[in-house]
């Protein structure tokens, strides 16, 4: 029979990996490395389409959320704390059928109205955590139950934010203004 520790190590082998989180690999560098090698840095080849302000396509992306009526609604300037992306915005929605509904309008508005296709997409087979990557803006479409589980509001917990609501409009958001 195995020990409780060697159980819990099973157990975290087989975990998700999600981004800005160390990999089990990663786990076991030194603290003062750990956070550059659980951090992907941006590369040459990943650059967005066009010319438009990542304010700009996040607001897009806001207004997209809002037409699909997305719940808790969170944008966080990540700009000085990652080296991913610039902005998140988080959403929630309350079904699978929900939420690819948000990421269709997502996926719409920003290439009709500003002519961004995103860089890349995970997570369209089960839509419980869709991740939606613009370069510098990086959408995050979950299920309620796997927002509460990752808690990507508390990895990020450094970064600026601005709660939407469902009453405002993305032009009403402080952190999205030019």
């Amino acid at each position: 029979m195995k020990s409780a520790s060697l159980k819990h190590a099973d157990q975290r082998k087989h975990r998700e990996w999600i981004p800005g989180r160390a990999t089990l690999s990663e786990q076991n560098t030194t603290s003062e490395n750990r956070l550059d090698a659980a951090v992907p840095k941006r590369t040459e080849d990943k650059k967005r389409q066009t010319a438009a302000s990542t304010k700009h396509i996040a607001r897009l992306a806001v207004d997209a959320i809002l037409d699909k009526k997305g719940k808790d609604i969170l944008v966080l300037d990540v700009t000085g704390v990652s080296g991913v992306a610039d902005i998140f915005i988080l959403v929630t929605g309350d079904s699978d059928l929900q939420n690819r509904a948000i990421v269709e309008s997502v996926r719409m508005k920003l290439k009709e109205e500003a002519g961004e296709r995103p860089w890349h997409v995970e997570g369209t087979d089960h839509h419980q955590w869709v991740l939606m990557d613009y370069v510098d803006l990086v959408v995050h479409v979950f299920l309620p139950e796997k927002r509460e589980y990752y808690e990507l509001e508390r990895l990020w917990g450094d970064a600026p934010r601005a709660e939407v609501r469902d009453d405002q409009q993305a032009s009403d958001v402080a952190l999205l203004a030019d």
